[in-house]
Formats: C-alpha cells, sequence, structure tokens
C-alpha cells in the first residue's frame, strides 16, 4: 500500500512537470511566456522552512525496534547460528565414543559328528560340543586416551567456529540494520528537503511575476524538485530490500511488518589499536577454531606414533560335550601387530596436517590483525569526519545558505548560488549521516574481530 501511494505521487508530479513543459513549448512557439502560477505566487513568498541540516528526519509512523531487540531475536531464532550449535553439540559426543573400548564379542560354538544337522551325534561322540564364549580387543595403554583427546579437541574447535558463525550473523544483522536506519533518516530529509524546494521555487516564481528573475530558474527549481522524487524512489527500493534481508537473518515471514530502526548516534571507541589486537589473539572465534585444530592435529601425529605398537586380543570359551564327559576351558591372547608402512605413512600424513594447521593459525592471526587495524583507521578517520561535518560543515553551510536566501529574496544573489547552497546543506547532511552509517558498521566488524562487544 505504501508504494502504490508512492507510485501514484511520483506519476502525479510528472504528469504536472510534463503539462508545464508542453505548455511552456507551445506558449515559447508562439511568443509567449507561461508559468504555473498559484495565488500565493502573486507576490514574493519568504521561506519558513529551514534546510534539513541534522534534522530528525523520520519518515516513517511505525515504533522503532531498537537493535539489542534484534540481536537477541536473532540469537534465538537464526537458522545459520541454530545449526551450527547443534553441529558443536553433536560433537560433543564423539569423545567419549573414541576413547571406549571396542565392543566386546560374544560366541556360541556347536559341533557336530557325522551328520550335519545341528546338535547330530552331540550325546554319542566324544568330539562333539556346544561352546560358549567371549573375546575382547585391548588397545596399547594410552591409545583410547588420545583419541578422545583428538575428539575432544575437534568438538571444542567446532564450537568456536559456532561462536565464530554467531558472531557474523550479528555482524550482518547490525550493518544492515544501520543502512537501513540511514535510509529512513534520509527518506524523512528528501521530503521535508522536497518541502523547502517548493518554498524556493514559490519565490523564484514570484520574482519572475515582477520581472526580477527569469524562467530558467523556475525551470531549474522544479528539475531539483524532480531528482529528489527520484531519490526518494530509490530510496524506498533500498528500504525494501534492506527489510527483507533484516527479516532472512531473523527467520521472519516475508509478510510480517516492516522493520523501523531507531536514528543512529555515534558510538566512539574507547580501546587503542593495541589493546584491539591484543583481544582478537585472545578472543577471536577464528583464531581460536585453526588454533584448536592445530592442537588436535599435535594431538593426532602423538597418536600415529603410538599405533606403531601392538595391540592385544583376549578371549575365553566353555565348551560342552556330554555329561559324561568333563567340560573344556579354553583362555587364548593374541597381539595384533600393525603393519609399518601403513603406519609410516599415517604418522607423515599427521605430520603434514599439523604443520598446514600451523600455517593456517598464522595466516588466519595476520588476516584478522590486518583486518582490525584497517578498520581501526577507518573508525578513527571517521569519528574525526563526523565531528567536521557536525561542528563545522553542516552549520557552516546552514549559515551560508540563510545568507544567500536572504540575499536572493533582496535581489542581491542569482538563483544559481541559492540552488547550489541548497543542495550543499542536503548533500552534507546526507553524507554526515552516511558516514555515521559506516561508523557503526565498522565497530560491528571490530566487534566481530575482537571477539567483544565494544562499549
Amino acid at each position: 500500500m505504501k508504494s502504490a501511494i508512492w507510485y501514484r505521487l511520483l506519476a502525479g508530479r510528472f504528469v504536472t512537470f510534463g503539462i508545464f513543459i508542453f505548455a511552456s513549448a507551445v506558449a515559447m512557439s508562439s511568443g509567449l511566456l507561461l508559468l504555473p502560477m498559484t495565488a500565493a505566487a502573486q507576490e514574493t513568498t519568504p521561506v519558513q522552512q529551514r534546510p534539513p541540516a541534522l534534522q530528525t528526519g523520520m519518515a516513517h509512523a511505525g515504533v522503532p525496534t531498537s537493535l539489542a531487540e534484534l540481536v537477541r531475536e536473532a540469537e534465538q531464532d537464526n537458522p545459520e547460528i541454530a545449526a551450527a550449535d547443534h553441529g558443536w553439540q553433536a560433537a560433543t559426543h564423539v569423545p567419549k565414543q573414541a576413547s571406549a573400548f571396542p565392543e566386546t564379542e560374544i560366541s556360541v560354538q556347536q559341533f557336530a559328528v557325522g551328520s550335519p544337522r545341528p546338535f547330530a551325534g552331540f550325546s554319542n561322540s566324544n568330539f562333539a560340543y556346544i561352546g560358549f564364549g567371549a573375546s575382547q580387543d585391548l588397545p596399547w595403554p594410552g591409545k583410547r586416551a588420545l583419541r578422545g583427546k583428538v575428539a575432544s579437541l575437534q568438538a571444542e574447535s567446532l564450537r568456536e567456529d559456532s561462536d565464530a558463525v554467531h558472531r557474523r550473523v550479528i555482524e550482518a544483522l547490525k550493518v544492515t540494520y544501520f543502512r537501513l536506519a540511514y535510509i529512513q533518516q534520509t527518506l524523512g530529509v528528501l521530503q521535508q528537503s522536497d518541502q523547502t524546494l517548493s518554498q524556493i521555487q514559490q519565490v523564484a516564481e514570484a520574482r519572475y511575476r515582477v520581472g526580477q528573475g527569469n524562467q530558467q530558474d523556475v525551470l531549474r527549481a522544479q528539475l531539483q524538485h524532480t531528482k529528489i522524487l527520484q531519490e526518494l524512489v530509490h530510496h524506498h527500493q533500498e528500504e525494501g530490500q534492506l527489510e527483507a534481508q533484516l527479516k532472512q537473518i531473523l527467520n521472519r515471514p516475508q509478510a510480517l511488518q516492516d522493520i523501523v530502526a531507531e536514528p543512529l548516534s555515534p558510538t566512539f571507541l574507547l580501546y587503542s589499536d593495541t589493546q584491539l589486537l591484543q583481544l582478537a589473539e585472545e578472543k577471536n572465534p577464528d583464531i581460536r577454531a585453526k588454533q584448536q585444530m592445530l592442537r588436535r592435529n599435535e594431538a593426532q601425529v602423538e597418536l600415529a606414533h603410538k599405533d606403531f605398537r601392538p595391540d592385544f586380543m583376549a578371549s575365553y570359551m566353555w565348551q560342552h560335550t556330554a555329561d559324561q564327559f568333563r567340560d573344556y576351558y579354553m583362555a587364548t591372547f593374541g597381539i595384533r601387530l600393525p603393519n609399518r608402512g601403513r603406519q609410516k605413512a599415517e604418522l607423515a600424513e599427521a605430520e603434514q596436517n599439523r604443520l598446514q594447521a600451523a600455517q593456517e593459525v598464522q595466516a588466519e592471526v595476520q588476516g584478522v590483525l590486518s583486518e582490525i587495524k584497517q578498520q581501526y583507521v577507518l573508525v578513527r578517520a571517521s569519528e574525526e569526519r563526523l565531528n567536521i561535518y557536525k561542528g563545522g560543515l553542516i552549520p557552516q553551510a546552514d549559515a551560508t545558505f540563510q545568507a544567500g536566501l536572504a540575499a536572493y529574496q533582496a535581489n542581491r544573489e542569482d538563483f544559481e548560488t541559492l540552488l547550489g547552497n541548497f543542495l550543499d546543506v542536503l548533500n552534507l547532511d546526507l553524507e554526515y549521516r552516511n558516514e555515521l552509517a559506516e561508523h557503526e558498521s565498522a565497530v560491528a566488524r571490530l566487534e566481530r574481530l575482537t571477539g567483544v562487544s565494544l562499549p
């Protein structure tokens, strides 16, 4: 419904603009000049609306949803986070399996004489018997513990991977939320700017009516008005796409009510780059996952050495022939010798996997530290730019526009300069809000990279 209203509004604007252009062309061909005049434009009209310098710009009447609420919802409902958690929980049950004794084997034997039928000749032959036994494989001492250690470290790596997935999802949620907040805030700014521009257009029309301006000034104002309408359409398009992305992250139905973001405020970083780098080395889940994999591969190397040791097998059987014969008791102890060629290859593989894991840890550390440094530089530079926008550029542009407006109404300044001053205020306001959204996104990336929530 909201999109349909905007499309009808846009169509109406274009129809009015097209009628004006067509009428102007016909009049100019007849030696006349026609302008779309209103009763309020018969005399000079002062502009009451100040330019949108750092206004709230809220274009939605809905209740804003805080980022903290959406983060909690994503933590509970996001399927990627849930899948990663289930994978880690499943891996926690593997160490007990890996360290357990091999299965005990129970056997029943029957030996017949003179006939293939079961139990034939059981009571009339010294050789026929029935027996019950059990056998158990016994790994070399320490092997089971090492296998459990390998599986436990694998589970720890998956736990860190689960934390990394969690932080990546929350980062994506925050970055999308910040962009949506920027789009929704600038929608209001553009609408208010369009109202201000309409009043400027009325002043230009009134000046032209009394012979103090020209038709080009009015046309320029109408052109800028159409550009703002076009920008509003682009903003609504991006707003719809961002809301769809947020609903996907939150696992919400796409038909559910749209999300209204809260106004953004800057989060100033309280950590130095050295502190952030230290936090990353200690808490970054991707680094910790790689470190756990390195420890797992080191334990796998130790296990490969241990596999050169033989395993054992013990069994016991009781045999019964008939009541007139004495029972038989048989105990067996065996040694399973390893294939040394195969074990050497297994050890070489484990050593290479360990070396690979060590290099992957180093590469992950370097990549994370480099990205932290880049994001830190971006955040610090962004903080300086935000201060320049808010404390210098925007107030200066606002003052220049107000002075130029008064000068234009007194016929001491041309319309082109006034329009340029108006666009400076509008563009600087939009740039400030975009810079603020990028700043908050960079802080969100630092939170993922360091593995902590930054105050």
